[in-house]
């Protein structure tokens, strides 16, 4: 799913921490960074986005966003004006080397992938990335993730007292098809959801998320230079062999990390909350147990009901244009809610229920436009592999806390729940 990894950070933070710096004032980890405003569609009421997102939306689907410095924002609600946005490639950019020059940040502290480029750069890394992720390189993937999924229901019917779906499921399993995808060694699976997680909550401090992109970076900057020398089976070996010098180890770096980290915290997070809307409506649980035919529509309408990545990669304005009415001027910062506009009237009625009977609408949980996720096709193999399989296992499975006790991400570009304890018989 969409590498998400920094899309406020990058930029925002590495800004405002430079100035703190210059007056001896910073601590990483007490530091709040943003007016609550500009932080509020990274909040949740359980599942749910705050109410203030969705009054936002009603009133101005593009409305001012407070930023610091001066710097001129928009925070896009509406479905429409989200897709819009996002589908102007030539009007807005994405690319890292803008956000350096107008933030002093070095070219060294770029994360790389494809979220921080534009085309051409973007159109010719994405293209070496696509025949991996084609239906029928993916379908090579089939046995292997439903063998994943059995071996950790087995692992689980094992264990006495309450099991951590978190923990022995939703993660694994993303970790194990991603490693296996890549090339890498599982036996780091561990260190990796660790450093994941880091990079995506802000409220642990910016100083976590830095050292974690700054940690999978090193240790993949490892895993390409022994890909280089000794190509594998997995997507680094096939671009090592079929592109070579075409791309570098900065390039090919940033890919896999992308790669790892898009595929492992979102997928992980589409598990553990998709398995509490099932708890929190037992006839989608016996539906999803029961029926075959509903597996489809039931992870589209997940997708698009849970939005587990919040908001998009921020846009910077090339030009003056205006979009639904409002202008916006070149420079201007963009950030899209996804959560936001897959909430939207627009899409259809009572979009704030989940649903998964309504017409399947094009939600924007994988984004749009050339952003859009290279690995939703993956995303949505192992949700529909996953969930189904598990209700099936454990059909009396049920929360072994009160809900109010469960712990969710307080202020996180993907949102997950800590921890999902369940009873299983």
């Amino acid at each position: 799913m969409s590498n998400l990894r920094s899309n406020i950070i990058s930029w925002l933070t590495r800004k405002y921490f430079s100035r703190l710096q210059k007056n001896g004032s910073l601590d990483l980890s007490k530091m709040s960074f943003l007016p609550e405003s500009t932080l509020m569609p990274l909040r949740r009421e359980g599942v749910d986005p705050v109410p203030a997102l969705a009054a936002r939306r009603a009133k101005e689907p593009i409305s001012a966003l407070s930023l610091p410095f001066g710097m001129n924002g928009w925070l896009v609600t509406g479905y429409a004006e989200c897709k819009a946005v996002l589908g102007k490639a030539t009007d807005f950019s994405t690319d890292f080397a803008n956000l350096a020059g107008n933030a002093g940040i070095s070219a060294q502290q770029n994360p790389g992938g494809l979220g921080f480029s534009d085309p051409p750069t973007h159109t010719r890394l994405r293209r070496l990335l696509t025949p991996e992720f084609t239906m029928r390189r993916l379908n090579r993937l089939t046995p292997r993730i439903h063998g994943l999924v059995e071996e950790r229901l087995d692992a689980m019917a094992a264990m006495d007292g309450p099991v951590d779906l978190v923990a022995e499921f939703a993660f694994p399993i993303p970790s194990l098809v991603i490693c296996e995808l890549l090339g890498v060694p599982y036996e780091d699976r561990e260190d990796f959801q660790r450093l994941s997680t880091a990079r995506f909550d802000l409220f642990s401090g910016a100083g976590a998320s830095f050292g974690a992109i700054s940690d999978s970076l090193s240790y993949l900057r490892d895993i390409v230079k022994k890909q280089r020398e000794n190509p594998g089976d997995g997507l680094l070996g096939m671009i090592v062999r079929e592109h070579g010098d075409a791309i570098d180890d900065e390039e090919l770096t940033g890919l896999a990390d992308g790669v790892l980290t898009g595929g492992l915290e979102t997928t992980a997070s589409m598990l553990a909350l998709g398995t509490l809307v099932l708890l929190q409506h037992p006839e989608h649980f016996a539906s999803l147990r029961d029926d075959d035919d509903v597996v489809d529509d039931f992870v589209e309408e997940l997708l698009r009901y849970l939005t587990v990545v919040q908001v998009a990669f921020p846009r910077f304005a090339k030009e003056d244009m205006e979009i639904a009415g409002t202008r916006i001027s070149r420079g201007d910062l963009v950030l899209c809610s996804l959560s936001g506009a897959n909430r939207d009237e627009g899409l259809g009625p009572d979009m704030e229920r989940f649903d998964p009977h309504r017409a399947s609408p094009s939600h924007l949980a994988f984004g749009h436009g050339i952003h859009r996720c290279i690995g939703a096709e993956l995303a949505r193999m192992e949700l529909r592999a996953g969930l189904p399989a598990l209700v099936r296992r454990f059909p009396h499975m049920r929360l072994a806390v009160p809900p109010h006790e469960l712990s969710f991400r307080k202020l996180s570009i993907v949102y997950g729940v800590d921890a999902l304890p369940l009873l299983l018989k």
